[in-house]
């Protein structure tokens, strides 16, 4: 196993989950593109879902470039039928699951809980949580065979009482009550359980509203990257590799031992 440091910061540790396969639940162009190519970097096998078609090809030929296999799979992970045909794949391609990232999300509303619509927040649990709980359920028989891992991605959500984002911490805090208890159960099977929640992220999104922002406020995106970044520790804000080499870590043999966790993944901006 080799390691080389990135000039961002970041680690590529190759090897780590060599010849592992991963299934990523939620691959978008920002997190989780990143948590899986990462995962085929440090030598894991990718198995790709989502339920938006487009992102899957692309991600896939950036794993298939790194030398490991990637199956795509679109799916709506709130429909049962959907998240075994997941499993039911992922075993047909690759005869074995070693590693659950939950990543997939549905942001509900972001006002405050005097104007919520109800609706907005059921959507976001189903998704967040029942289907973070289903695809669990549905691995656990093959993670127990392989000693595995589940990652959760939860948010910084968990802890800041901000207003307008109430209905995310609900649907968020239930994802790490979940995640906690899967620990507890599973944890006998050999199976470990543990999350990650990140702060700010510094990609896309993040950049666009800086940039909405800042033309709002007669600013720059600098100015605001700098301010914020001044609530951290590091002085700077994560971008999604290194947050997906903390997945990785959890996913690999150097957490055997780290299981009913949330380890925070933000420069320092908040202690936990």
């Amino acid at each position: 196993m080799t390691a080389t440091v990135q000039p961002s910061g970041s680690v590529q540790a190759t090897g780590l989950l060599q010849d592992k396969v991963m299934i990523v639940a939620g691959v978008g162009g920002g997190l989780g593109r990143s948590i899986a190519v990462r995962g085929a970097a440090a030598g894991a096998d990718v198995v790709l879902v989502s339920r938006t078609e487009s992102y899957l090809d692309d991600v896939a030929k950036e794993v298939v470039d790194l030398g490991r296999r990637a199956i795509t799979v679109p799916a709506d992970l709130t429909s049962e039928n959907d998240a075994r045909g997941v499993v039911e794949q992922t075993l047909a391609a690759f005869g074995r699951i070693d590693t659950l990232v939950n990543n997939a999300y549905l942001m509900p509303s972001m006002v405050d809980f005097s104007q919520t619509d109800f609706q907005h927040i059921r959507d976001a649990f189903e998704l967040s949580v029942l289907g973070s709980l289903r695809m669990s359920q549905l691995c656990t028989p093959s993670l127990a065979q392989t000693q595995g891992s589940i990652v959760m991605v939860n948010s910084m959500v968990l802890r800041h009482s901000d207003p307008t984002f109430g209905s995310y911490k609900v649907a968020k805090s239930g994802l790490l009550s979940m995640a906690q208890t899967l620990s507890s159960e599973v944890g006998p099977l050999g199976v470990r359980v543990n999350s990650i929640a990140p702060g700010y992220i510094w990609a896309d999104t993040l950049r666009g509203h800086f940039a909405e922002v800042a033309e709002q406020t007669g600013t720059t995106v600098d100015a605001l990257y700098t301010a914020t970044a001044a609530n951290c520790d590091l002085r700077r804000l994560p971008e999604p590799d290194q947050i997906a080499d903390t997945v990785t870590f959890l996913a690999s043999d150097l957490a055997y031992a780290v299981t009913g966790q949330c380890l925070d993944v933000n420069c320092g901006e908040y202690h936990h």
